[in-house]
């Protein structure tokens, strides 16, 4: 464990008391180790980690399996870290107990594994009802996984779109996906402004393809202002998140003549 872990556990363990009608030291470990920012159920003032870094794994686990026994945001994130753990078994029944309690973040996890036959046996239709009831209750990913597998969201995108709309106030993943809706026309009206805010929103927490959008949006002058060093800061700051499509943005503006051959195929790039 790291000195500033060591120091960590030592304020939110002597932050205890304090915390008696709130939440335990222990989930505020679990929640600074393991919490995913795309979760509803996270907290607005906890960031999230994308990954939970591998030095990390054995004290989230501890301290997750403890909070877990009273919070399903717990059980979920305690999923997480033995997922991370390639605990495949651990995660699932985890994410299973979570989902039992209402945690749409544990319901998608879930329906992934059930989708992939990752840990357990494959079953499509499984996956499809995990994914339905994340979604009927506003989850970002339980919408756009159900649109994925061909489920009511592909065939409704005006029901998708009302769907998202429960949680994109607050939610970056929903405020991504339904920018990518309104910026695309589907389930409605194409809206380019309506679709810039949204991923600008989504951006100030961070979601690498919300900068990525905006990066693009802003480079091309769509839905606002074009700006080109504003749409660079974007592309960077979704490449340094590991965006592709952020970086291939950045390759192209630093190597934008493209050299061809008399049959009209790229041979070579010049670069600045």
């Amino acid at each position: 464990m790291s000195k500033s872990l060591q120091a960590l556990v030592v304020i939110a363990t002597l932050a205890a008391p304090v915390l008696a009608h709130a939440q335990s030291a222990d989930l505020v470990l679990c929640d600074r180790l393991t919490a995913d920012p795309s979760d509803p159920d996270k907290p607005a003032d906890v960031k999230g980690v994308g990954d939970i870094a591998s030095a990390d794994i054995a004290t989230a686990i501890k301290y997750c399996a403890v909070a877990a026994k009273s919070s399903r945001r717990a059980m979920y994130e305690l999923g997480r870290a033995y997922a991370a753990n390639r605990q495949t078994a651990e995660a699932a029944s985890a994410w299973r107990k979570a989902a039992d309690k209402g945690s749409t973040s544990a319901m998608v996890e879930l329906g992934v594994l059930y989708g992939n036959g990752t840990g357990v046996a494959k079953d499509e239709a499984q996956a499809r009802k995990l994914f339905e009831r994340a979604a009927q209750a506003g989850n970002a990913r339980g919408v756009s996984n159900l649109a994925a597998l061909g489920g009511s969201t592909a065939s409704d995108p005006a029901r998708a779109r009302e769907l998202l709309a429960k949680s994109a106030e607050t939610n970056a993943e929903a405020q991504y996906q339904l920018g990518l809706m309104l910026a695309e026309g589907k389930g409605g009206a194409q809206d380019d402004a309506g679709a810039r805010a949204l991923f600008e929103k989504a951006a100030a927490q961070n979601h690498p393809g919300a900068l990525e959008r905006m990066g693009a949006f802003a480079q091309a002058g769509r839905g606002g202002p074009k700006d080109s060093d504003a749409a660079k800061a974007y592309y960077e700051r979704a490449a340094a998140l590991g965006d592709e499509d952020a970086k291939k943005a950045l390759e192209r503006a630093r190597c934008p003549y493209v050299i061809k051959d008399k049959r009209g195929n790229a041979v070579t790039n010049l670069c600045f």
